[in-house]
C-alpha cells in the first residue's frame, strides 16, 4: 500500500447539513456515484458508527462492487469509513469527508488514504468525478 493520499477539495453551494447527509442517503448515493462510464449504481448502507456499505458501479465493463464499514459518522462535520474494492486489491482503504463552512457554502475535502500506488491516478479521477456531480445532484 502507498503511503500516497487522494486529496479532492470542493466548495458546494449547499449547507453543511445538506451536503452531509446526501453521503448517507442510499437514493441519493446512487445519483452521483458515478464515475467514468459507469451508468447505473446500486447502493445500500446502513448508515451508522460500524454499519456497513455496498455499492456496485454497473458498467460496459461488468459490475464493481464497492463496499465498506463506516468508522465515524458525525454530524454536519466527518465521516470516515473503509472501502475495499478490486482496485485496492480487497485491502480496507480509508476515506474521510470533512465539511467546513465557507462563505459560498461548505468546503469538501475528501481524502483516500492507503490505496495500491498504482490506483492514485484512477482514484483521483474518480473521486473528482463523483464530488462534482454531488455538487450538480445538490443544486437541482
Amino acid at each position: 500500500m502507498s503511503e500516497e493520499v487522494v486529496v479532492i477539495k470542493r466548495v458546494i453551494a449547499a449547507p453543511r447539513e445538506e451536503v452531509f447527509a446526501v453521503w448517507l442517503d442510499p437514493q441519493s448515493v446512487a445519483e452521483w456515484m458515478k464515475p467514468g462510464d459507469v451508468a447505473e449504481t446500486t447502493v445500500e448502507i446502513d448508515a451508522r458508527v460500524g454499519g456497513k456499505f455496498r455499492i456496485v458501479m454497473h458498467h460496459g465493463r461488468g459490475d464493481g462492487e464497492h463496499r465498506g464499514e463506516y468508522l465515524v459518522i458525525d454530524p454536519p462535520s466527518l465521516l470516515s469509513f473503509t472501502w475495499i474494492s478490486a482496485n485496492t486489491d480487497r485491502q480496507p482503504t480509508v476515506v474521510t469527508i470533512e465539511l467546513r463552512e465557507v462563505d459560498e457554502g461548505t468546503e469538501l475535502t475528501l481524502t483516500h488514504r492507503r490505496l495500491p500506488a498504482n490506483q492514485i491516478t484512477s482514484h483521483q479521477n474518480g473521486w473528482t468525478t463523483i464530488v462534482r456531480k454531488l455538487g450538480d445532484a445538490i443544486a437541482r
